[in-house]
């Protein structure tokens, strides 16, 4: 039994149509929802990035039952007290309906405050000092640190009744395995069967025992020509591995990159198909892969369409389970 969930992607579609989404998600019978946290869309053509912490507030607010998650990089765009805050009032004021996972980021988004973009080695370390710092603020410790981040007596005076779970991001079997040493759980994002057996593999094998999250871009339109066409327009930007993703720093520079992304290469990395049997057969797929979790992205500006169709013809097909409780203590954490 899988939970199925929205994407709602902030670097496409305004928040107050986001707010519309998820609630008529929640109605179609998805049973959970989740963000990224962009300063900067991928695309110019994409055109939007509203702040995911005030949308997280109103969107737990607007819906019933549906958990929500985050997917964060602290410690540079911000200070790990702030998201550990941040954390803590969604947490507060939803129990059991909040997670948050943490990852090393994208320049895209973290240049702005001006500081360098460090190497890959020195995020991943920064991230785990981040870890541990908000993971102290969330026990309701005062904490002082002095390392890639600094710290002065910062304590958390709202706390949550029950502290929601941090997962770790990982694109890569490697960076899985490290997030065994410190996560909740794990989320990735859909590539090819071996390569997915590969990073659940490598968090399981390393001592997780999370549950696993999976985000799912995927085009859905009636036509099979338009929803090629849609996925071309909108995620051509996101074709291009590490460190491509990582280092360019601007919607502009992701376009010209991507001027001659091919719609054949896009269809390698976004589940394309004007056929609903085709896409329930794929998300069984994921769920038979181990996934605890798998978030629906319709990489489409329009979502209602998207939503409405899959909520009356995909998720009755599968076994869609209620949420995960979003509570530490719900996870058995390493």
């Amino acid at each position: 039994m899988t939970v199925y969930g929205l994407h709602a992607s902030h670097e496409q579609i305004p928040p107050a149509d986001l707010l519309d989404a998820v609630v008529r998600a929640e109605r179609a019978g998805f049973t959970a929802a989740m963000c990224s946290d962009h300063f900067s869309p991928w695309s110019v053509r994409q055109g939007e990035s509203g702040f995911a912490w005030s949308w997280l507030g109103a969107a737990l607010q607007a819906t019933d039952q549906v958990p929500f998650g985050v997917v964060n990089a602290p410690g540079q765009r911000y200070h790990p007290a702030i998201v550990a805050q941040a954390i803590a009032t969604l947490a507060s004021m939803n129990p059991a309906r909040f997670w948050a996972a943490l990852g090393t980021g994208e320049a895209s988004n973290e240049h702005i405050t001006g500081a360098g973009w460090p190497r890959k080695d020195m995020r991943t370390a920064r991230l785990r000092e981040c870890v541990d710092v908000i993971r102290a603020l969330l026990r309701g410790e005062e904490v002082s640190h002095d390392g890639l981040v600094s710290v002065d007596r910062a304590r958390l005076w709202t706390l949550p009744s029950d502290v929601p779970p941090l997962l770790g991001a990982a694109c890569s079997a490697a960076t899985a395995a490290w997030c065994a040493e410190w996560a909740d759980g794990l989320i990735t994002v859909n590539a090819p069967r071996e390569r997915l057996r590969a990073i659940a593999g490598a968090y399981r094998d390393s001592g997780g025992r999370g549950p696993l999250h999976l985000q799912v871009h995927l085009s859905w339109a009636p036509d099979e020509d338009e929803a090629l066409a849609l996925a071309h327009d909108q995620w051509r930007t996101n074709v291009h591995a590490p460190p491509v993703s990582w280092d360019l720093d601007s919607a502009a520079l992701f376009d010209i990159v991507s001027e001659h992304v091919t719609p054949e290469q896009v269809a390698r990395t976004v589940d394309v198909s004007s056929d609903l049997g085709r896409h329930t057969a794929r998300l069984q797929e994921y769920a038979d892969l181990g996934f605890d979790a798998v978030m629906l992205h319709h990489v489409g500006r329009e979502q209602s369409a998207f939503i409405d169709a899959f909520g009356a013809e995909v998720l009755p097909q599968l076994d869609v389970t209620r949420p995960i409780p979003a509570t530490a203590k719900e996870y058995r954490c390493v």
